[in-house]
């Protein structure tokens, strides 16, 4: 009698890389001074600048998708260039 064929491992999974959660300002250009944290209990994302102390927080309705720090950092400086253009 012949050895039963074993079934192959799936391949592990590979971990992603974390996301940066610290960023340059756009209003004083100080590089890393810009600070996102994600509040998920009160769907709040926040970022706030250490140096000129501008803020910026907006409500997280994007829970399928995930929301990150990079994502709150954007929206902040694209409502800035908005509000610059207008």
């Amino acid at each position: 009698m012949g050895k039963r064929k074993s079934s192959a491992k799936p391949p592990p999974r590979k971990r992603m890389d974390k996301l940066d959660t610290v960023f340059s300002c756009p209003f004083c250009n100080h590089g890393t001074s810009v600070e996102c944290r994600i509040d998920m209990k009160n769907l709040i994302g926040e970022a706030s600048c250490r140096i000129c102390e501008e803020s910026f927080s907006t409500t997280i309705t994007d829970i399928a998708n995930g929301l990150t720090s990079v994502n709150a950092s954007t929206m902040w400086k694209t409502k800035m260039m908005d509000s610059f253009s207008s």
